[in-house]
């Protein structure tokens, strides 16, 4: 699979330029905008691939007294335990010698339940397994050794605040008094932790002994946690969002703190803060950066240095197995930031989507396969090795994730990934995940167009419609109430009413009447519960993501063959929206110029069902246009203006001939292509798809969906509407008749059968 843009990509973290060459790119007509095929392209690309793997059981103890007593219950374990839990690790020291330093945090997951949990760093060993015939027989054991550890203390009475330990002489340190997240081993051996229930930097000596005070953050920022917090004063760090990640660089003068989560303040939710501290001078510089997260949830797992300004950092969410999202190493350069001041991020490895073709420790348990996933809640840790390979790992938050199997607690999890060179060919059929990969999550949420990223589309595909305040949103309508949770919601029920919408009475909740604030209150729910039961268990889960948000995910990401994912952007209803004074262009083009996507070369295709703004977007865009065209009826604008023109009329020659005067693309519904007969099965091909290529127009065909209900009656499996059939075959009489694209709300699927085709 691939899309046709013919690039030069630099690969995110490595600088090492991917060549891509063609045999020959075709020009479209219309208003000169590139023809997205290329057939013939071959590309070679880096593809994240899996070289070994090890885990450290979950239910490990390491010496020590018993911890756990007030922890909480889940997934059958109960404390306390005979000894101390080792939940998972929150950051790494390579000691290049197939040693590491692994950190754990406070232990339990706050002050309150962790005052029996030692603050530790242990020495570990991996011994990975590196799969091949046979699975382990190729590497060792697949299992992490403790091979010994430290204890993190007051000896010498530094802290001037109450430990749980305060009158013994080791003054052993607790998840009562400090949150350990991030380490950073200075030239001289000595170690520097970041803290979250300050926040605070913490040095200490190289067997864990503190050696001064904590160095608090700059302006009196304080969390929750923070043990000088007067009475009555508002914190103004959130709880768990301080120095989760930090960096430091060569021989550790300087280090690059980044807070986990926004502050309470901030206009932009999204933003995070990158610090910088002098070792030496024992102070803050008071230099600071911007970085912005792919969504405002997400958070800053862990960072680490791979040149002199050029840091990678986990940005992930806080969803686990299936309904994982963002599980990803950004790589990002101090020196260069964006138009909006933040620093500009490269995707260096999607940890959703690794390649895995030597089995490595292929057993069962979500994420483990021919791809392998890190579909863990805290993915936590990582390294750039020194032969450049990327290790990664996670905190278990034990004994309470279970991402893998559903009921039993997750293993602490050592994996390294190289990025190997791939050569792919180009098969000439653009594949678009249709309203994400609607087929497997709730539409129009990041998490469907995730999945559709990792099952290989080309494109993703976003339906506009406005708020209230005017910011662009993703949703398949403006009525929100089948996609949405907001008729739970008893202070929006009066919001609820009628509308006319291209001439059609609707009743419900619509995105014009709530700001985006409101709408953020709001989760997604699964449009077709009883066709796609399946996806309702990620019913609640997920925000109603902007327009925008939808951009950075894929301009920030790669699709299977290493190029930028493309964005195939809706206008749902532009001349109702005009008609109430919310247009759609201006806000959609200035978004689009915001993102830099303003050329025929960029991956974007804007989709409407009507006419005229597709007209007055092909005057203030460069980027490629659609038209979507029904089996029925007419574009809403034409019968609005009292022109008797429909859809039919829009594809004859003559019609194509005018359509691609102002558009790129003629998206079709599938009956246009092939309608079906009296006894719903396929019938034979109509002249459309030849007649807009004489055009100088492509072709799209929507939508291509695995169950029964949609397919002709001669590719149906059974009976059941909602049981899969054969989709695969359906494409094939599509791709038969030379569509260039397909929508599909199965991109998996799709993709596999275009392969299949050679």
């Amino acid at each position: 699979m691939g899309s046709s843009r013919l690039v030069s990509i630099v690969a995110a973290g490595t600088a090492a330029a991917l060549l891509v060459t063609t045999a020959g790119t075709a020009v479209a007509g219309g208003h000169g905008h590139d023809d997205p095929r290329g057939g013939g392209r071959h590309a070679t690309h880096l593809e994240p691939t899996l070289q070994g793997r090890a885990t450290l059981s979950a239910d490990f103890l390491a010496d020590g007294p018993p911890s756990g007593a007030d922890a909480s219950a889940a997934n059958g374990r109960q404390g306390p335990w005979e000894g101390q839990v080792v939940p998972g690790f929150s950051a790494m020291i390579d000691n290049g010698d197939g040693t590491f330093w692994a950190q754990p945090d406070n232990g339990f997951g706050s002050k309150d339940n962790s005052a029996d949990f030692l603050l530790r760093s242990y020495l570990v060993e991996p011994d990975w397994d590196l799969g091949g015939t046979g699975g382990k027989g190729m590497g060792g054991t697949g299992e992490i050794e403790v091979l010994d550890h430290i204890s993190y203390d007051d000896a010498n009475g530094v802290l001037d605040f109450p430990i749980v330990n305060d009158g013994t002489d080791d003054r052993l340190l607790t998840g009562a008094d400090l949150d350990i997240e991030s380490v950073v081993r200075a030239k001289d051996g000595t170690l520097w932790v970041g803290d979250e229930f300050g926040p605070f930097l913490l040095h200490f000596d190289a067997d864990g002994t503190l050696l001064e005070k904590p160095f608090p953050l700059p302006g009196g920022l304080r969390s929750p946690q923070n043990p000088y917090l007067a009475d009555g004063e508002e914190p103004t760090v959130r709880a768990s969002r301080g120095l989760e990640a930090m960096a430091g660089t060569k021989g550790g003068r300087y280090l690059y703190p980044v807070l986990e989560g926004a502050l309470p303040g901030d206009d932009d939710q999204r933003r995070r803060e990158i610090l910088e501290f002098d070792t030496r001078r024992g102070e803050y510089t008071g230099r600071t950066w911007d970085y912005q997260a792919d969504q405002e949830a997400n958070v800053i797992g862990d960072a680490f240095a791979v040149g002199r300004d050029s840091f990678w950092v986990v940005e992930r969410d806080d969803h686990e197995g299936p309904a994982s999202v963002t599980k990803r190493v950004y790589e990002f350069d101090l020196s260069r930031t964006d138009r909006d001041g933040f620093v500009r991020k490269e995707l260096v490895l999607d940890a959703l989507r690794v390649d895995n073709p030597r089995g490595i420790d292929a057993g069962e348990g979500y994420g483990l396969g021919d791809t392998y996933a890190l579909p863990v809640q805290s993915f936590e840790t990582v390294l750039r090795l020194r032969d450049g390979r990327i290790l990664i790992g996670n905190d278990n938050n034990y004994p309470g994730n279970a991402a893998r199997n559903p009921g039993t607690p997750d293993d602490t999890e050592m994996v390294v990934v190289d990025l190997e060179k791939k050569r792919t060919a180009d098969d000439g059929v653009t594949v678009v995940g249709h309203r994400g990969a609607s087929g497997h999550r709730p539409e129009h949420t990041l998490a469907a167009y995730e999945q559709a990223i990792v099952q290989c589309a080309d494109y993703i595909e976003p339906d506009v419609v406005p708020t209230k305040d005017g910011v662009l949103v993703a949703r398949h309508e403006n009525e929100i109430g089948g996609t949405t949770d907001v008729a739970d919601h008893p202070e929006f029920a009066d919001r609820r009413t009628t509308k006319t919408i291209d001439g059609r009475d609707v009743t419900g909740w619509f995105t014009e009447d709530f700001t985006l604030a409101e709408l953020r209150t709001l989760r997604a729910v699964e449009r077709l519960p009883e066709v796609r039961p399946g996806n309702t268990a990620f019913d609640g889960l997920y925000q109603v993501p902007t327009l925008d948000e939808v951009l950075d995910l894929a301009r920030h990401s790669e699709t299977c063959d290493g190029e930028p994912v493309g964005v195939a952007p809706e206008t749902k209803h532009p001349t109702y929206f005009d008609s109430i004074g919310l247009p759609l262009t201006g806000p959609l083009v200035e978004q689009l110029d915001a993102n830099g996507l303003d050329s025929p070369r960029d991956p974007v295709v804007v989709q409407s069902f009507e006419t005229t703004n597709l007209r007055e977007l092909d005057r203030r865009t460069g980027v490629r246009l659609a038209l979507n065209v029904s089996a029925s009826g007419a574009p809403y604008d034409l019968v609005a203006a009292g022109d008797p023109r429909t859809y039919a009329d829009l594809v004859t020659p003559r019609g194509l001939r005018d359509v691609a005067r102002y558009a790129d693309i003629a998206s079709l519904e599938k009956n246009v292509v092939m309608p079906r007969t009296e006894a719903d099965e396929l019938g034979e091909p109509t002249s459309v798809v030849r007649d807009a290529h004489r055009a100088g127009l492509d072709v799209y065909a929507w939508t291509f969906r695995a169950e029964n209900q949609f397919l002709p009656a001669e590719l149906r499996s059974s009976d059941d509407p909602a049981a899969h059939g054969d989709l695969a075959g359906e494409l094939d009489a599509f791709l038969d008749t030379g569509i260039d694209g397909v929508f599909s709300d199965h991109p998996d699927l799709a993709v596999a059968a275009i392969d299949a085709r050679g």
